[in-house]
């Protein structure tokens, strides 16, 4: 096919939309179909957090919408706070599955902490569909005022 200088352009564009096209059937196919529903994934990392440094403590927050206590699990190594997390989801003993719209699914993602944090001062609780990690800050990691001798 001859393709005229000006129409280069106009290829470059229906290339770029084309790619375009390409990179969203691959996201997708990444995903399950529950969470291309709900947009739970849309950030490539889940679950979605926050973590804020409050002087001595680290608190992180992160959306674990229809996890129990017992489904999640949290483990700090060198300085790496992992959550994983399974939701298993099974008619119950004796009925059949006429419909199903909750997907089972596991995760686990792992956050690299700012700084140490004391292990033996780590707590979590689970409430509403929010995770709270609290970690209190080792020692040497924590603020500490330095007083100005005068001269």
């Amino acid at each position: 096919m001859l393709t005229r200088w000006n129409d280069v352009s106009k290829m470059f564009e229906e290339l770029e939309q084309f790619r375009q096209q390409i990179n969203r059937v691959f996201e997708e196919a990444d995903y399950p179909r529950w969470a291309q529903q709900t947009n739970m994934l849309s950030s490539r990392a889940w679950p979605l957090l926050n973590m804020y440094d409050e002087g001595t403590k680290l608190l992180l927050d992160a959306e674990v919408p229809g996890l129990s206590e017992e489904e999640i699990q949290l483990s700090l190594n060198q300085n790496v706070l992992s959550i994983t997390a399974e939701r298993k989801v099974d008619a119950p003993k004796d009925y059949a599955i006429h419909r199903q719209e909750r997907a089972a699914f596991k995760f686990a993602r792992s956050i690299s902490l700012p700084c140490q944090v004391d292990t033996d001062k780590v707590s979590a609780q689970v409430k509403d569909g929010l995770l709270t990690v609290t970690m209190e800050k080792s020692r040497e990691a924590q603020p500490r005022r330095i007083e100005i001798e005068a001269s």
